[in-house]
């Protein structure tokens, strides 16, 4: 087990940042807290790494308390943090040498250059780079030291796409190395691309805990097919087709949304009518759909649901409901 969290407790004042908040992540998998800003995760992970004492609850990260064991610790973490910073006049070369001086190892830093595309500016000092440059360049200085574990808080802020690709590949090399990944994000579609398993955080508490494909699933229709309706179509008729849950008309186009054996059948409903759809496709649900979902259930329930969370080795899809 990489990480252990039990009912962690964070308060700035009288605000909650995190509520009782239960983890645990297995050694080996990229593992992703997401939600939007406030909801608890930047808060989490500083309590990870020891940079917050906690005001209640336990924290185990490699077997050890951050709090009490940083410097066992150090060698084995890697961050890249939201608000990091570096002297302005610091240049990238001195950043490398200066982070590369407080590991016994690292990895060839004219390779991480190269791969994060700063090799042209290895003299120019932090301040001079644009805000995807520093970005990139904090990502190098965490993984400069070979770490086992990684927490990347919103590290694709400020890329452009094809840093944001190397970016990915680069998390799933890690995790194929052996190295864990803690992702905390905001962005959905990269937590749905890249995680094992996410935890989603709203208002400091944990209202979802599984797979992203897991959690999908448990949506009331993951699948949706929309097309735009032919002329004299009856949509009404679509509700009685098997798989088909909701039906709805809008500009034009008709919307279906059910079950995974929902396109075939509502293919088949058309021919058999004798339509031929326009701009017919399909698209699963995502992540950031359920995470609406949960999040607007969370907010009108009349009380808050448990923060428990199954360990790793639990097999079956859960949704914490209130």
């Amino acid at each position: 087990m990489s990480i252990s969290v039990q009912n962690l407790r964070k308060n700035y004042g009288a605000t909650v940042a995190v509520d009782d908040l239960s983890l645990k992540i297995a050694q080996d998998e990229i593992f992703g807290l997401i939600g939007p800003n406030g909801a608890g995760k930047t808060t989490t992970v500083e309590c990870l790494l020891g940079l917050r004492q906690p005001d209640a609850g336990t924290v185990r990260v490699l077997g050890r308390d951050p709090q009490t064991e940083s410097a066992a610790l150090a060698p084995r973490i890697g961050a890249q943090l939201q608000d990091a910073a570096l002297p302005p006049r610091l240049t990238v070369a001195e950043a490398l040498t200066l982070f590369g001086s407080f590991y016994a190892d690292t990895r060839d830093p004219d390779a991480l250059l190269d791969r994060w595309g700063l090799t042209d500016e290895r003299t120019t000092a932090f301040e001079d780079l644009s805000g995807g440059q520093q970005q990139r360049l904090f990502v190098i200085l965490a993984f400069l030291h070979d770490p086992d574990l990684v927490v990347l808080d919103e590290i694709s802020t400020g890329l452009d796409p094809e840093a944001r690709h190397a970016t990915r590949d680069l998390i799933r090399e890690l995790r194929a190395e052996g190295t864990t990944v803690v992702l905390v994000t905001h962005f959905m579609d990269e937590a749905q691309a890249l995680c094992d398993r996410v935890a989603l955080l709203h208002e400091g508490r944990c209202v979802a805990f599984d797979t992203p494909k897991a959690l999908i699933d448990r949506l009331d229709a993951p699948y949706r097919v929309r097309f735009a309706a032919p002329s004299n179509f009856d949509p009404t008729a679509l509700r009685t087709t098997t798989g088909v849950q909701h039906v709805s008309t809008a500009d034009g186009h008709v919307e279906v949304r059910g079950t995974d054996d929902l396109l075939p059948n509502v293919v088949q409903h058309l021919t058999d009518q004798g339509h031929t759809p326009d701009d017919l496709h399909a698209e699963r649900a995502t992540l950031e759909e359920v995470f609406l979902t949960l999040t607007d259930d969370h907010s009108t329930a009349s009380r808050s649901p448990s923060n428990t969370v199954p360990p790793p080795e639990t097999k079956h899809s859960r949704l914490l409901n209130p």
